[in-house]
């Protein structure tokens, strides 16, 4: 194979790289607003610093908020810290519409490495799957409630651009609120409420209000 050959594929390569990166501009950023809405996201009320989920009501007179492709109905006000356990980046489906990026997050035991290093975590088709070998570093249940696969609606371009820089192993601060998305053809996708189930209809669906990474 020639060098100008092996250098092609080189370019190639990287391109590919490039394009499947976080950094790509096939990756979506935040969904535009309706024609004249006003989708300002009030950070939730929550007292103090949160190590892992926190759910909260929803003032009566926060309004729905009004995007082009549907409109979230808030569900519950949430904060959450937790490690990143993996990242993925959607551009095709209904779902992207609203949220680009899917992160699978862990809390309480499910943030240490002693843990981690003994999990083989995936994500893929919006779902996050993990599996071990011989005996399991914690209880299948305790797995389950110390982690979950988020989808992430970015609520402003800053919201957007914080959230392509989040990388596994992060610890993620988030402010926002647990949705319920609809759309004007009946299209609906509606977040979890509880962090003890799994299986369909178990994720978080999350309009960000907030982001931020160390």
């Amino acid at each position: 194979m020639s060098l100008r050959t092996l250098a092609l594929a080189g370019l190639l390569l990287g391109a590919i790289g490039w394009w499947f990166s976080p950094y790509s501009p096939r990756t979506p950023s935040a969904p535009a607003p309706a024609s004249g809405a006003d989708i300002a996201c009030p950070l939730p009320t929550a007292a103090g610093p949160v190590a892992g989920p926190l759910q909260t009501g929803v003032p009566r007179d926060l309004q729905p908020f009004r995007l082009q492709a549907g409109t979230l109905t808030p569900l519950a006000g949430f904060r959450i810290e937790a490690r990143v356990l993996s990242r993925e980046d959607y551009s095709i489906g209904r779902e992207s519409d609203f949220s680009p990026t899917d992160l699978a997050l862990g809390w309480q035991r499910m943030r240490d490495d002693a843990v981690l290093s003994r999990l083989d975590i995936t994500q893929s088709s919006r779902w996050y799957r993990y599996r071990w070998r011989g005996e399991p570093p914690l209880s299948p249940t305790e797995i389950a409630r110390s982690s979950a696969n988020m989808h992430m609606i970015p609520s402003s371009p800053e919201v957007a651009r914080a959230l392509r820089a989040v990388r596994r192993n992060d610890t993620v601060h988030i402010d926002g609120w647990l949705v319920q998305v609809d759309a004007p053809d009946g299209w609906r996708w509606r977040s979890s409420l509880s962090r003890d189930d799994t299986g369909n209809g178990a994720c978080e669906l999350v309009y960000v209000c907030a982001i931020a990474t160390r």
